[in-house]
């Protein structure tokens, strides 16, 4: 039995439904009831949950969210109407948001025999597994009885930040700050589950640049400083002969900024290009009049390189395994989804990145960049690894020994079951 509390519930409504309800059962009912109530509260499940209540409130809020599950119980098994705001299902406790005039805000509940599974991503087309998984509602259908909490980021240190502190369990993320977030927690906080996204990215520059020692001298752009791609743009610019510093520095000043900064001071001609994951790279060439020098597929075997892994706290992995692997389900379920309908699959996508940020992209842009990402299940583990090495070289990492960052276990048995080619490290 699922039980959704609405939003306008208020104490007063538990008290009066509970008095009628307790007048018609006697002494031993009334014993009975409150026996089970404190049984359930004991039992509810609050990891995960982000509750705030004023000091006054707290106990018969509390008292409220259990009584009005039995309450809802003994209706719907009397076969009564429910009350206003209480929804009767088939699976145990799900969400609730409380109002806050009744000093409660952000209350998710499990489910029971379920988990609250903290989901991380930033919208933008790399992660576009993560949106279709949400925005098509295949994560909540493979999740069975777990409930699903999205944050939406801007950048992927912010989602570290947020994996180390605890707020979110899994997350879509990039190569760099994966490795990041397992080196600097000693390989304790993190493991990478699933590959998302593959290629994409590319190396656009004024027309006039037609070769890689024509770029001495001038200003290229990165999205952040120690970041993927600006760990890619140096490490290529170093195989030219071309040294950069991070200071902007050396033969190519590379400059890290934001990707829309970037096309603005492109077309301004403030800077001579950028290396940078699509849609951006089709943006400068399709609005700023670039043109693609180098596409970073190019550099690497087979033209596959990650640019998106799936990553999980290591904690919620060893307490919440089938919860994970249910996830992985919709996971690899998005992406067939992806692949089996390409143009709903923008749609979406593109839908989703205007509802969350305020800007549609052109027809004419994700067209352009869509195909150039791979959305993928498999990690590329070797192209990690070369990142990772790349950074050290660069001074970003103190070492790149990354024994352990894999854990494909999960992903393997979900791929089994789809009848899909098992993935390796």
């Amino acid at each position: 039995m699922a039980v959704h509390l609405g939003s306008r519930v208020s104490l007063s409504v538990v008290r009066r439904g509970l008095s009628a309800l307790l007048s018609i059962w006697g002494v031993d009912g009334r014993r009975l009831f409150m026996t089970n109530l404190i049984n359930l509260i004991s039992f509810v499940d609050f990891r995960g949950v982000s509750v705030r209540f004023n000091s006054r409130s707290a106990f018969l809020a509390r008292m409220a969210l259990g009584a009005m599950a039995l309450l809802a119980a003994a209706c719907g098994d009397a076969g009564s109407p429910t009350s206003p705001g209480v929804a009767v299902g088939a699976a145990g406790v799900s969400e609730s948001t409380p109002s806050a005039a009744h000093g409660m805000t952000d209350v998710a509940l499990t489910r029971e025999n379920g988990t609250t599974v903290r989901l991380g991503y930033l919208p933008n087309l790399t992660h576009g597994s993560a949106i279709v998984g949400v925005e098509a509602g295949i994560f909540a259908d493979k999740l069975g009885p777990d409930h699903l909490k999205v944050k939406r980021f801007n950048a992927g240190p912010d989602v570290v930040m947020a994996i180390f502190s605890g707020a979110i369990d899994i997350a879509y993320l990039g190569p760099n700050p994966s490795i990041n977030a397992f080196v600097k927690s000693e390989g304790e906080a993190v493991r990478i589950v699933s590959g998302a996204a593959a290629g994409g990215v590319a190396l656009v520059v004024d027309p006039d640049i037609t070769t890689p020692g024509q770029l001495r001298g001038k200003r290229i752009a990165t999205p952040q400083l120690g970041g993927t791609q600006d760990v890619a743009a140096r490490s290529w610019l170093r195989s030219q002969g071309l040294k950069t510093n991070l200071q902007g520095g050396g033969d190519v000043a590379v400059v890290p900024q934001d990707n829309a900064q970037t096309l603005e001071a492109f077309k301004a001609g403030r800077i001579d290009g950028a290396w940078v994951p699509e849609p951006w790279a089709s943006r400068l060439v399709q609005e700023g009049g670039g043109h693609v020098l180098v596409d970073e597929a190019d550099l690497w075997p087979g033209g596959q390189f990650v640019t998106t892994n799936v990553v999980v706290s290591k904690s919620f992995m060893e307490d919440h395994p089938e919860s994970l692997r249910r996830f992985l389900e919709g996971h690899v379920a998005a992406n067939r989804f992806i692949e089996a309908n390409p143009n709903t699959a923008k749609k979406i996508v593109n839908d989703a990145i205007t509802r969350y940020t305020g800007k549609r992209l052109a027809p004419a842009i994700i067209d352009a960049a869509w195909p150039r990402i791979s959305f993928t299940n498999d990690p590329v583990a070797d192209s990690l690894f070369a990142s990772a090495a790349a950074a050290e070289a660069e001074g970003f990492l103190e070492s790149s020994q990354l024994d352990g960052i894999y854990e494909l276990s999960s992903l393997n048995q979900v791929l089994a079951a789809y009848g899909l080619t098992e993935v390796e490290a």
